[in-house]
């Protein structure tokens, strides 16, 4: 799971799952948001990848990035867990 977090925890990174969010988009399309150059950027989805958090499909000569939610679910669900956040939103909600 440190390869997950270490991965979360660059803005770029961050920013790259947000669009991913909304929908699959090529490398090209991505790098429309940032002014990084393409190799950093590549970078980036290198760390993304080897983390399970993105999908990448070959199509011709693109790629297509999509975002693997569940590895992400698991890991903000223990994430949460650590900081024991869910049981404390459940006794707030007691209250």
């Amino acid at each position: 799971m440190n390869i997950v977090y270490r991965a979360l925890s660059d803005p770029t990174r961050r920013e790259i799952l947000k669009l991913l969010r909304e929908r699959a988009m090529t490398a090209g399309e991505l790098a429309e948001h940032f002014a990084i150059t393409k190799p950093s950027l590549s970078k980036h989805f290198k760390v993304l990848r080897a983390a399970d958090l993105i999908q990448g499909e070959k199509r011709g000569t693109q790629i297509i990035y999509c975002l693997n939610l569940t590895l992400l679910e698991e890991a903000l669900a223990a994430l949460l867990n650590l900081f024991q956040i869910k049981e404390n939103i459940d006794e707030q909600r007691k209250d």
